[in-house]
């Protein structure tokens, strides 16, 4: 018998350990349990080190999220563009590191915004947390053969978000081509946080070009500040410059 090895992140504590006994009922399940993205993340880390590969990872989607009674959040080491920490930020992580882990979001209640962004970021299904048993075990089981699986209320909204984010990013991307290749190498920079002075010392450049550089970058992707440039950056797929090399070409030519 092939057994599934099923990773369940929640920080309710009760919710966790009725979730993992009832899985482990099943006599092709192995459960395990954890209370934080840190905890979750070294579960994952120890088990690829002892051959025992995670092969789904269920994981709260308010994770990490103050409970309406004060109780205090679990940091995760996963944190969004809004500084918003929660169980969708850690997906993203666990599929770059463990891209073998199938990850389902379980949610108190269906939110089409949130659902497209937990695909986005990779997960392969979105659920109730109040879902019978035997559909949890059909998405677990149906996440193992590459299916996505959504409840039929949220695929019209969740439609509709994606969507509407293609769209988004496609006039990012749009915008980010406008720039000449040495504003998209400073755009790189900014995604890398760094800042007028470090970039200037990175390319060999002065200060002053720098800032005229940025302010090139600002005007033609239409923000006012960094931070607006760094998202929008971001939605087009522009990654930070790989700051562990050493620069080998100088600026002249293209300051």
């Amino acid at each position: 018998m092939v057994r599934i090895r099923v990773l369940v992140v929640d920080d309710h504590r009760i919710f966790a350990e009725s979730l993992a006994a009832a899985l482990a009922a099943e006599p092709d399940v192995d459960v395990s349990a954890a209370g934080s993205g840190p905890a979750a993340l070294r579960c994952l880390e120890r088990a690829a080190a002892e051959g025992r590969r995670f092969d789904v990872m269920l994981v709260d989607a308010d994770l990490g999220v103050p409970a309406p009674d004060g109780r205090p959040a679990v940091p995760v080491q996963a944190v969004d563009e809004d500084g918003a920490v929660d169980g969708i930020s850690l997906v993203g992580g666990v599929r770059s590191a463990h891209p073998q882990v199938r990850v389902v979001v379980l949610a108190e209640k269906d939110d089409p915004a949130r659902a497209a962004l937990a695909l986005q970021a990779g997960a392969s299904g979105w659920v109730a947390k109040d879902c019978s048993l035997s559909r949890l075990l059909t998405v677990i089981r149906g996440v193992l053969r590459d299916e996505t699986h959504l409840p039929p209320a949220l695929l019209t909204g969740v439609l509709r978000e994606l969507t509407a984010a293609r769209r988004h990013r496609t006039e990012s991307e749009r915008l980010v081509e406008s720039l000449t290749p040495r504003e998209r190498e400073v755009l790189r920079c900014m995604v890398a946080g760094l800042g007028r002075k470090a970039v200037a010392e990175r390319l060999y450049l002065s200060p002053h070009t720098v800032r005229t550089h940025m302010q090139n970058v600002l005007g033609k992707l239409g923000v006012h500040s960094t931070l607006a440039a760094v998202a929008l950056a971001r939605r087009a797929g522009v990654g930070p410059v790989d700051l562990s090399g050493d620069v080998v070409e100088r600026g002249g030519q293209l300051a």
